[in-house]
């Protein structure tokens, strides 16, 4: 089993457990991420969720090598990015968040990071675009040139400047990262439920529009690069282990 579920009291837990492969995500776990957010979504005795990797790795994104099929009907991409939900989701992060895994963290309504967490967008050194999300809700935290930076070179977020900029809530000592955010969740729970729920839902309301338009710059942006020479060697490049050559075209 590569997702788990566990509860703490009102608190639903979704843990991604494939270190092995860096907790990336193939069509399995982006089944088992569903089922568990369609649980919180659906029991009324559960008000806040959590999803977490393991203390070394968050999540490297997408399985490359799962040939790309990792959706559900409800969520989306992972179960999670396009998911319309009715409750608060927190991503407790330790350790790497790279490309699929950064965009699970700001598909989240709050992040705690521990100090080892970093966040990074590489897509681009594989010839691909970001996917799932990236595009447009990275510009709704960070600073524009920041995200450029993220999402044409190889650079990356420690959680001390990822905090600095907002998009990290809490910083947490390395393997606390799920307990602060559990000691977040509990806060959020002292709120009326209700409340917070209509709360997040005006103000995924107000964003409505504009994910739509940034669903639809994220399509064009793949179809634009799914027939290019660097999408097969940046791919090529990345099982073989090696250097992409770029061609350009």
């Amino acid at each position: 089993m590569t997702v788990r579920e566990t509860i703490r009291g009102r608190v639903l837990v979704v843990h991604l457990e494939r270190e092995t492969k860096r907790n990336a995500i193939d069509r399995a776990m982006a089944e088992g991420i569903g089922a568990a957010l369609d649980r919180l979504d659906d029991d009324d005795r559960l008000w806040v969720g959590i999803i977490t990797g393991t203390d070394s790795v968050f999540s490297a994104g997408s399985d490359l090598s799962s040939g790309g099929d990792a959706k559900t009907d409800r969520g989306g991409e992972y179960g999670l990015i396009r998911r319309q939900r009715r409750k608060p989701l927190i991503a407790a992060v330790e350790g790497p968040a790279l490309g699929g895994g950064f965009e699970i963290a700001l598909a989240c309504d709050l992040v705690v990071a521990s100090t080892t967490a970093r966040f990074a967008l590489p897509e681009t050194r594989r010839g691909v675009v970001a996917t799932s999300g990236a595009l447009f809700r990275a510009v709704r935290t960070l600073p524009l040139p920041v995200v450029k930076e993220l999402l044409i070179t190889g650079a990356g977020l420690s959680a001390e400047r990822a905090h600095h900029f907002g998009l990290v809530n809490r910083i947490a000592e390395p393997g606390t990262a799920l307990r602060e955010a559990l000691v977040l969740a509990d806060d959020i729970c002292e709120s009326s439920p209700v409340a917070v729920r209509q709360t997040l839902a005006a103000l995924a309301d107000q964003y409505a529009v504009a994910d739509e338009i940034g669903w639809a710059a994220t399509a064009r942006a793949i179809d634009a690069i799914m027939t290019s020479e660097d999408l097969q060697e940046g791919v090529q490049a990345f099982f073989e282990r090696r250097r992409p050559e770029w061609r350009g075209r």
